[in-house]
């Protein structure tokens, strides 16, 4: 969206009020991507998006979604993941379309509808984002002011991880092949932004279908080491019923 509306101001702006009524929106996609990153303060996992900095106007030095143009040769899902690979250095395994924003006034410059897509990646992934002076990741919640609509956009992406989160198999995207049940028990309550009880989430998980337990122990810790289990359902194309937890 950013390239697409600074691209439209110049023209626009010898443009009259009629003429520029007569013309049709520009189309742009924007992607929110979460992963779990440490706690500045506490360490414990929680819920991390990365963010460009505009460096021209509309909104010169505020931060904003990664997006782009939707050019002529890429399908809505190749540019999404284009613009992600260029910005962040991101190619995330889970993208999906999340919603389509065309508010009347969401550029100064122009009418821009964006297509949004989520992407979903694991921390070591994230890990190996390109970040700069530019690009760089913040706390999904309590964002400051972003530029264009893409406070609301965030909000909107987080009430759809949220409602994800009590079935299907979503949160496993944000952990590798093998877990413990204390790493999916800190994905929920990173998502959630709350604490869950462990000996109930324990129990429920325990029961879940297409939770296997395998033969290997997470190594390196304190105390004995807990037991590794993997997903063995689909992942893609989220099902309801598949994984459901009374949170």
């Amino acid at each position: 969206m950013d390239r697409m509306a600074v691209a439209g101001a110049t023209s626009f702006s010898a443009a009259n009020i009629s003429e520029r009524a007569a013309l049709p929106p520009a189309l742009a996609l924007s992607t929110v991507i979460f992963a779990l990153r440490p706690s500045e303060n506490s360490g414990r996992p929680t819920l991390w998006l990365p963010l460009v900095r505009r460096i021209r106007e509309p909104f010169k030095d505020l931060w904003a979604l990664p997006g782009g143009p939707l050019t002529q040769a890429d399908s809505l899902q190749d540019a999404a993941a284009r613009n992600l690979q260029e910005t962040t250095g991101l190619a995330p395994n889970y993208l999906e379309q999340l919603y389509a924003f065309g508010g009347l006034h969401r550029s100064p410059s122009q009418r821009v509808v964006s297509i949004v897509y989520w992407a979903l990646v694991q921390s070591t992934q994230a890990d190996l984002a390109q970040e700069t002076e530019n690009v760089k990741w913040f706390r999904a919640d309590g964002l400051q002011e972003l530029a264009f609509d893409h406070n609301q956009i965030v909000e909107y992406a987080l009430w759809r991880l949220r409602n994800k989160m009590t079935y299907g198999s979503i949160a496993y995207h944000l952990l590798g092949e093998t877990f413990t049940l204390a790493q999916v028990r800190e994905v929920y309550e990173a998502v959630l932004n709350r604490s869950i009880d462990p000996a109930n989430f324990r129990r429920q998980l325990k029961h879940a279908a297409h939770i296997e337990a395998t033969d290997e122990f997470l190594q390196g810790g304190k105390h004995r080491p807990p037991r590794l289990y993997r997903y063995t359902g689909e992942r893609q194309g989220e099902q309801p019923g598949s994984l459901s937890f009374a949170l």
